[in-house]
């Protein structure tokens, strides 16, 4: 199924982009990877952002990119058509426990409430990843902008913060940029990353925008694979956005 992918028949403008030098794949181990990205100084408006996603482009901090890796295509862009969208018996359960929380969308700034929520999530479940050990620095330049497009939508159980999610708000969805939570025992059947996808396909359903885009699903992945449980998924491939992640 050809799923109309709602981009400009002409470039908005003319951009530039460069390609990093190889380096080790964050996601796949013995891989390496090489990643396009649009020119740092560009200072990309609302249309161009938006363009970008549609063929395929991540954001992180001030950063618009997407893998560009020779002989790989193990990143595949994936989104949720809201209209479509019918949560899962288990999702359904998932929404109900988290019935006594409220979400309050604010800018994308430093807050040290927010700091300390991500520094104990990284530590408890990412001391093995990239962004371990974290720090005021690091969690500054990945997720705060100074932009109108960029949100961030707070979680709270009786005043207490519980999750907080980065979203870019585009013409025709929510992008999920990261999401992180309070990684406690007690609060583990609430399933909170799980919640907050499905908060923001509620959210982008009230607003009438079509799609939520997940960034990349890795079928080899295993901390990418929860992504396939939100169906129907619509996948980029090439310049077109199809029904379903591929099978092959």
């Amino acid at each position: 199924m050809n799923v109309s992918s709602r981009a400009p028949q002409h470039p908005v403008r003319d951009l530039r982009f460069f390609l990093t030098v190889p380096h080790a794949c964050s996601y796949l181990d013995g891989h390496e990877a090489t990643t396009l990205f649009l020119d740092p100084q560009e200072s990309p408006g609302q249309s161009v952002y938006d363009t970008l996603t549609l063929l395929g482009f991540r954001r992180s901090g001030r950063h618009l990119y997407r893998p560009h890796c020779e002989g790989c295509r193990a990143c595949v862009s994936v989104r949720i058509p809201v209209a479509d969208f019918a949560p899962s018996r288990s999702q359904r359960k998932i929404m109900n426990r988290n019935a006594d929380l409220t979400v309050q969308e604010r800018s994308a700034s430093y807050d040290p409430e927010h700091y300390e929520l991500y520094a104990r999530y990284v530590r408890t479940r990412h001391a093995d990843g990239d962004m371990f050990p974290p720090s005021h620095e690091q969690y500054r330049t990945f997720l705060t902008l100074d932009h109108g497009y960029a949100r961030l939508l707070e979680f709270r159980l009786d005043g207490r913060l519980v999750a907080v999610t980065a979203i870019d708000r585009l013409g025709h969805g929510l992008s999920a940029i990261y999401t992180f939570f309070d990684p406690s025992p007690s609060l583990e059947r609430r399933s909170l990353g799980t919640f907050a996808v499905l908060s923001l396909i509620e959210r982008a359903r009230d607003e009438g925008l079509p799609h939520v885009y997940l960034g990349y699903w890795i079928r080899e992945c295993r901390k990418m694979d929860y992504k396939r449980y939100f169906q129907p998924l619509e996948y980029l491939d090439g310049r077109h956005w199809r029904r379903s992640i591929p099978t092959a």
